[in-house]
């Protein structure tokens, strides 16, 4: 997709400004022993637990069972040091994550099961939604649990991409016109003309246009920058976002 860009995109997940990244930080610290690296851990898996909500629930176990297994699963990678029962050289946060899931529903979860409801500490929160209305809305297809997971992961990526971008158009000289182009850069309305944009906001159809290709070039690096903080090193952003948009479209 030609609107992920590069330029500035690149810049902001290049060289000692990639280094300071979220994943880079846990990886460089040792099994996550420093408290960066802990805050750091914690901030990623605030955004990515719903991934695994979901692999876990594709693989058939029920909704109470799959929420305190995917709770107590984040309580043993942050507070127990269970970064250490995996292969640490995977580069990708997206591709460790998994593999440390796995490994936890494998050897752990008839002792994660027996836990009881609530009597665990809370290290990762699930958000306001409810979890399972959620997962009900997925798409009742053939997906695996592994490929439920990587489109979750790549929606979420994007999720917070556009989040970023909103935040950035927040001022009313630019609320007014990006609130209108979201949905075209969401995917939502591929039917709203310029010139009907252009009409609602005041403007002409080729200040639109303008506005447009601007906020893609933008969402393009931000994507970017929020891939770049689930790989450890710069060189794999460009592999990840392939694999992510192909998760999307198969």
């Amino acid at each position: 997709m030609a609107w992920m860009g590069t330029g500035d995109g690149e810049r902001a997940t290049g060289g000692e400004q990639f280094a300071t990244t979220h994943w880079s930080v846990v990886l460089t610290a040792g099994e996550a022993s420093t408290p960066h690296a802990r805050e750091a851990l914690e901030k990623l898996c605030r955004l990515y637990w719903y991934p695994l909500y979901a692999y876990v629930r594709r693989q058939g176990r029920g909704p109470e069972e799959a929420e305190d297994l995917t709770q107590e699963f984040f309580t043993r990678l942050i507070a127990k040091n269970y970064l250490s029962a995996v292969d640490r050289r995977k580069g990708k946060f997206r591709s460790f994550l998994l593999a440390a899931l796995e490994h936890f529903l494998a050897k752990q979860w008839v002792r994660a099961h027996a836990q009881k409801r609530g009597g665990r500490q809370v290290f990762v929160s699930f958000d306001d939604e409810d979890v399972e209305t959620r997962y009900q809305l997925e798409k009742a297809d053939e997906l695996t649990p592994e490929k439920i997971y990587d489109r979750r992961w790549a929606l979420t990526l994007l999720q917070q991409a556009l989040a970023r971008l909103e935040a950035e158009c927040a001022d009313d000289s630019r609320r007014a016109l990006f609130e209108q182009l979201k949905p075209l850069l969401s995917g939502e309305d591929s039917e709203a003309s310029y010139a009907d944009i252009a009409a609602r906001v005041g403007t002409t159809p080729g200040a639109v246009k303008v506005a447009m290709h601007r906020l893609r070039q933008r969402y393009g690096e931000l994507l970017r920058a929020e891939v770049g903080h689930t790989v450890a090193r710069p060189e794999e952003v460009d592999d990840e976002i392939r694999h992510l948009l192909a998760a999307l479209s198969g």
